[in-house]
């Protein structure tokens, strides 16, 4: 079996794909189960649907939720959770994550005034309304940095995402909305569903490795802080080193949470079904 419950799409947020394509791919790759998890967005999870039963593909409901944890004797730090089986009717839902997308577009105007302030130090012409109009008409979903890299890139002042985070939207971002551990958690199990805790290793992403990089720190900070809110930990994820996996498997198993796993894919490049994830992961469900 193949499993993937963790993928983008243009459609929903900041995939390289819409979600009628993204499901193609699945089908390419005999993806049996998968949850598409746009940010701050389920936009596209009626047409994913729809499209799972024609493919013939097992679906459950996904988002990714960005969180402002407040971890104690430290600064806030930024993690993800990813909320699954939840009911698309749900109005509390729905009303939250409008909200959300609003703010994601105020946060956008004020890192295009930061990235003008450095565009002036470099001789580097301004954005321009008009430039800024052709970021926003270039986002189907909720709009996210990765919209601006793209402009970035296409407008030649950098060669590649990873240049524009690095020496411009790390610099120049805005603090994301301050949605707090335990609202998220109400919201997704108020719609019925369930939450867990995204890529807690990944090293190069919104993870615990802004506070430790030590798993055992790693765990300590869940079990102190986390439990009484998520229902699962993503244990298998594309950034993860097998060390990893195996010590949040072990971690999962004993705080009987459930374990789930996916590519993260953004379809840049496409790793969709990439990861061996075992079979018991769709048993949970």
């Amino acid at each position: 079996m193949k499993i993937d419950l963790h993928t983008h799409t243009k459609t929903g947020s900041d995939g390289n794909l819409s979600v009628d394509d993204v499901f193609q791919e699945a089908r390419k790759r005999n993806i049996n189960f998968m949850s598409i998890t746009d940010h701050d967005s389920v936009d596209c999870q009626e047409r994913a649907i729809v499209l799972a039963k024609q493919y013939d593909i097992s679906y459950i409901t996904g988002v990714e939720l960005n969180v402002t944890f407040q971890y104690p004797g430290s600064k806030s730090v930024s993690l993800d959770f990813l909320g699954y089986q939840y009911d698309l009717t749900d109005q509390g839902l729905t009303d939250q994550l409008k909200l959300l997308r609003e703010y994601r577009k105020a946060r956008s105007r004020q890192i295009f005034e930061k990235l003008n302030v450095e565009f002036n130090k470099e001789n580097i012409a301004r954005f321009t309304g008009e430039d800024i109009k052709k970021i926003q008409d270039s986002v189907d979903g909720a709009f996210g940095r990765s919209h601006i890299a793209n402009y970035l890139i296409e407008k030649g002042v950098v060669g590649d995402k990873q240049e524009a985070f690095d020496k411009y939207l790390v610099k120049c971002d805005v603090p994301k909305y301050p949605l707090l551990l335990a609202d998220a958690s109400r919201l997704i199990r108020n719609a019925g569903g369930i939450l867990v805790h995204a890529h807690p290793n990944d090293p190069r992403g919104t993870s615990l490795t802004s506070l430790t990089r030590d798993l055992n720190e790693q765990t300590e900070i869940i079990k102190q802080h986390m439990l009484e809110y998520i229902d699962g930990i993503e244990c298998w994820h594309s950034r993860h080193e097998a060390k990893a996996v195996a010590h949040y498997i072990e971690f999962a198993k004993k705080h009987r949470l459930i374990m789930t796993g996916g590519s993260d894919c953004h379809q840049k490049p496409i790793l969709l079904g990439t990861l061996d994830i075992p079979d018991y992961v769709a048993e949970q469900f």
